[in-house]
């Protein structure tokens, strides 16, 4: 099982949508990716390790395929179209992690 974890900076003038992100884009990633997308995560950044400090993210999406090949295949087709929608809610530019699940 592998997660592609993408992670939406927080800084000076960053802005996050999570409720557009949570009702509008995953769904749309979701049906986008089909059956091969088995399962998806959404955080939202609270703070960080000191308190009262502002989180380094304001906010990660995961997705779980069985593989790297799994997502390739699925999600390559439509980067275009799930790239575009990013405006409409973030101003960021994220980072995106592939890792393998180890537990």
């Amino acid at each position: 099982m592998i997660k592609v974890s993408v992670l939406y900076p927080n800084g000076v003038g960053a802005k996050f949508d999570i409720d557009y992100y949570c009702t509008q884009h995953m769904p749309m990633v979701r049906e986008k990716c089909g059956s091969s997308l088995k399962g998806v995560g959404v955080e939202q950044g609270l703070g960080a390790d000191a308190p009262g400090a502002p989180p380094q993210f304001l906010a990660l999406g995961h997705l779980l395929f069985d593989s790297v090949e799994a997502f390739q295949q699925s999600f390559m087709p439509h980067a275009e179209t799930i790239v575009a929608d990013m405006p409409n809610f973030t101003n960021t530019r994220p980072s995106v992690q592939i890792s393998e699940v180890r537990m």
